[in-house]
């Protein structure tokens, strides 16, 4: 990628880690994130060199560490999971909370809307899946049986409406597959020899990839439930994600951002970010402004803002996020 990734600005706000960003599908000049400080931050992107965005609202209500946050599909609403147990969804146009999602006995570790965004799904440290309504209502709980044995970490809907699934991954070192009509189990998909963090599913639905303590990405056939191959990040994986127009992985590790063209199986780009220098150049301005948001940009995307992977990382107590950005330059 002859490109290159161009740091694009920084982001400062919150007051403790920042644990995930949601960017919306329609080039919007908006993103969200959530953070240990317990808090989501609705921002305004200025684009500006000095200041890429600017805090519009920050969203309150959780008791805990917010842990996860999406956004549905018209950019109108923000789903929040918290260590508190309880999912929350936010109106974005008043910044209230619409709804609270009450029945996680632990810490509710990642969220997601289902494509037509009119239902929700939640995984905890409770080893359980929620299947909701927008009303807050829990239409079905996966637990016990063919459920995962230890923390669910992460869970997405594929966006195929022709074979509607539920995809979760889990401390269990599994990765599983569930018919979204009834929550039946329709695969489990084995061979990560640690717990898995994160797991993606393809624009299209045919693919699912899936890595964590192992430092492997596996790439699964969605529809088969089959292997089709592995690709070495070299390092705990802590987030996936796919480009949303080209045949493209890109996975956020403990020490650097790769992305993978994945019909050539290549590396294509592999950011080491030299967090010393990024230390001494912040100037110790996160001391005072806060957790910092770092955008860099590519060009992976055709008319989308989307953000690719993300990892929190620690120097000198300086918490800082670093943030890879599908951009339109």
């Amino acid at each position: 990628m002859a490109e290159g990734l161009v740091l694009r600005g920084t982001m400062r706000a919150h007051t403790d880690q920042v644990t995930a960003i949601a960017a919306p599908i329609d080039n919007s000049e908006m993103i969200v994130s959530s953070s240990r400080d317990k808090s989501i931050i609705l921002w305004h992107l200025t684009k500006d060199e000095k200041s890429y965005g600017v805090p519009r609202r920050r969203l309150t209500g959780h008791s805990h560490f917010v842990q996860d946050v999406v956004l549905s599909s018209d950019g109108q609403f923000a789903l929040s999971g918290s260590w508190d147990g309880e999912l929350r969804l936010w109106d974005l146009a008043t910044g209230f909370s619409a709804r609270r999602f009450v029945g996680h006995t632990k810490d509710v570790l990642s969220v997601a809307f289902s494509i037509d965004n009119r239902q929700i799904v939640s995984a905890s440290r409770d080893r359980t899946i929620k299947l909701w309504n927008t009303l807050g209502e829990c239409k079905y709980t996966i637990q016990d049986g063919d459920a995962h044995s230890d923390w669910v970490s992460c869970v997405r809907f594929s966006p195929n409406t022709l074979q509607p699934t539920i995809v979760s991954a889990s401390w269990d070192r599994t990765v599983k597959v569930w018919n979204l009509t009834n929550c039946k189990l329709r695969a489990t998909l084995t061979g990560h020899s640690g717990y898995v963090n994160t797991v993606a599913v393809s624009p299209d639905g045919s693919l699912c990839a899936s890595g964590g303590k192992d430092g492997v990405i596996l790439l699964w056939d969605l529809a088969e439930g089959k292997r089709l191959y592995s690709l070495d990040a070299g390092a705990v994986i802590h987030a996936l994600c796919f480009s949303p127009n080209r045949y493209w992985l890109c996975a956020a590790t403990e020490n650097s951002i790769k992305i993978w063209d994945l019909e050539s199986k290549s590396i294509v780009e592999d950011l080491r970010v030299d967090l010393k220098a990024e230390a001494e150049k912040s100037d110790g301005a996160a001391a005072t402004t806060g957790i910092k948001i770092k955008v860099l940009s590519t060009f992976l995307s055709v008319n989308s803002v989307s953000f690719l992977a993300l990892f929190p990382v620690q120097v000198n107590d300086d918490l800082m996020l670093y943030v890879s950005v599908i951009e339109d330059l």
